[in-house]
């Protein structure tokens, strides 16, 4: 079981994510106001704050939503889902996981071009909503028994 760290979006794709005080995510949808919602497998995006800590040592300045994550989690160790888990947020909300990574925008991010390594492509996790509702950070997250 962890928490909700922080909650980000953005208008535009691309753009770097700003933190918000909290999102609202619909079915199959995903989040109301991100560029990155609609009918597709990757409406919501996960990265662990853990991961972000250490990038951090390299870059201190970095900030949530900067590698384009919605949700960053704290006390749950991502690395152990696969594709078709899911995770509960407060018992209310369930997101399935569609995806495991991505690859950088072009040749690779500013953050991999200045620390030599972007955690995106392998630790990041992509979801669709199938249960929505409102997200803030402090929420209780966790994987979902079937």
């Amino acid at each position: 079981m962890g928490l909700i760290e922080a909650v980000c979006i953005s208008t535009e794709k691309g753009a770097v994510k700003k933190a918000v005080r909290h999102i609202s995510l619909r079915p199959d949808w995903g989040i109301e106001g991100d560029a990155h919602a609609g009918n597709w497998h990757r409406q919501v995006s996960i990265l662990s704050g853990e991961s972000i800590d250490r990038m951090r040592i390299k870059m201190p300045e970095l900030d949530h939503g900067m590698f384009a994550e919605n949700i960053v989690t704290r006390g749950i160790d991502l690395s152990r889902l696969i594709v078709g888990d899911s995770l509960l947020v407060s018992d209310d909300i369930v997101l399935e996981i569609t995806q495991i990574g991505k690859e950088c925008h072009n040749s690779g991010c500013a953050i991999q071009s200045t620390t030599g390594e972007c955690i995106m492509p392998k630790e990041g996790l992509f979801c669709r909503v199938v249960r929505g509702g409102m997200i803030e950070a402090g929420m209780v997250i966790r994987m979902k028994a079937d």
